[in-house]
């Protein structure tokens, strides 16, 4: 009975989370203007006037570049702020760390629009740059965390190992510290790609023309529903699935082994 019980609550967790994306692959396979019931088709035209979009394709391509460099630049700044913060014991630590966590706990909308007016300030007008930017700031605190709380003893013995052999603090970094942290570095990178590529009220701020995927959905949803939206969703819940069965099989299997 207890079994019995497990399978059923595995199938409705399990239906809670993937029914809403197979609605949206289902009807972007619509054969009519509007992905409701009853469904029609299927058809790839939707898929074809989403490729053939140069707007939409200038806003992935744009996602992507955002998403990639802001959360390289938040892991390598985590990364150095961490093990700074865990291996010295510097005045007002406790504060540092706090302050650095705090983005975390503030609404985007807040950050956007104290980053508008800042940028308003020195001049620097809304674009892509001011965008990463953002998604510096809200990454940061994300994979600070994740790698402060992965470094432990074990890694300190071997930087302190690397330095008595007479390794500089930039190579113990490079080939002691980072890689012994290569998984949790792995999570905190695609975790901050995921809400670097989500994120909307930051982009919607700091963007005019080149925008985000987010924004250009958002702009196409103004004048109504269209399977045109569930083609784009599909595609990027394709690329995504994708680049994380390409990783589980190669790095993360290594990193495990």
């Amino acid at each position: 009975m207890g079994r019995v019980v497990s399978w059923i609550y595995l199938f409705v967790l399990y239906g809670f989370i993937f029914l809403p994306v197979a609605v949206l692959v289902l009807f972007s396979f619509q054969d009519g203007r509007l992905p409701v019931p009853p469904f029609k088709g299927p058809t790839l035209k939707w898929y074809e006037a989403v490729l053939g979009n140069g707007d939409l394709m200038a806003a992935l391509g744009n996602s992507f570049l955002v998403a990639l460099l802001s959360s390289g630049m938040a892991l390598f700044l985590g990364f150095l702020a961490a093990h700074a913060l865990s291996r010295h014991r510097l005045p007002g630590s406790v504060l540092m760390r706090g302050i650095l966590i705090a983005p975390m706990t503030v609404s985007y909308l807040i950050i956007a629009l104290g980053l508008l007016t800042v940028f308003n300030r020195i001049g620097l007008p809304p674009s892509l740059l001011a965008t990463g930017i953002g998604h510096v700031i809200i990454n940061l605190p994300l994979c600070f965390s994740i790698l402060y709380a992965a470094m432990g003893d074990h890694q300190k013995n071997a930087e302190r190992a690397a330095r008595d052999l007479g390794a500089s603090e930039a190579k113990v970094l490079w080939l002691v510290s980072a890689p012994m942290l290569v998984a949790p570095m792995l999570a905190a990178f695609f975790l901050s790609v995921t809400f670097s590529w989500d994120e909307f009220i930051i982009a919607f701020l700091l963007t005019r023309f080149d925008v985000t995927l987010p924004v250009e959905i958002w702009s196409m949803l103004r004048s109504g529903l269209s399977p045109k939206t569930n083609a784009i969703g599909s595609l990027v819940f394709l690329a995504s699935i994708s680049i994380l069965i390409v990783l589980e099989f190669t790095v993360f299997r290594k990193v495990r082994k």
